[in-house]
């Protein structure tokens, strides 16, 4: 049987948050599970990240400076390379309405802060195509 952990082991996970504290909390905690990781700051990163091809999920913060999660979302989703690939949108604003309009950006999915972590693995090892 497999858990949500043994899922997500190997996987390659791109985190998009321009706070470090948050990336930080982030990364220790999907490597305990083996995930492969990568790291943006900002929007542009995120993009040059992706030109790689081997993101398979990634973890979308909705507020950035420079270029947003929203618009972030919208330039992945253009790209028929990486148009595809889950996106889980975090955001600090729980407000209503919030989660509609992040899926409607292009969201797969949306979690919202604090986060529960083991929602978020849930979530995450749910999206993923077996590997």
């Amino acid at each position: 049987m497999n858990t949500v952990d043994d899922k997500l082991k190997g996987r390659r996970v791109l985190i998009v948050d321009d706070d470090t504290r948050n990336t930080f909390a982030l990364v220790s905690y999907l490597e305990e599970v083996g995930m492969k990781i990568y790291t943006a700051a900002d929007g542009y990163q995120a993009i040059r990240l992706m030109e790689g091809g081997d993101i398979e999920i990634i973890l979308m913060d909705m507020m950035m400076p420079e270029m947003d999660g929203y618009e972030t979302i919208g330039r992945i989703r253009s790209d028929k390379s990486t148009g595809g690939i889950p996106i889980i949108a975090v955001t600090a604003k729980a407000m209503k309405g919030d989660r509609e309009k992040c899926l409607e950006a292009g969201a797969s999915e949306y979690v919202s802060k604090p986060l529960d972590l083991r929602e978020l693995l849930e979530k995450m090892a749910a999206m993923l195509k077996p590997s």
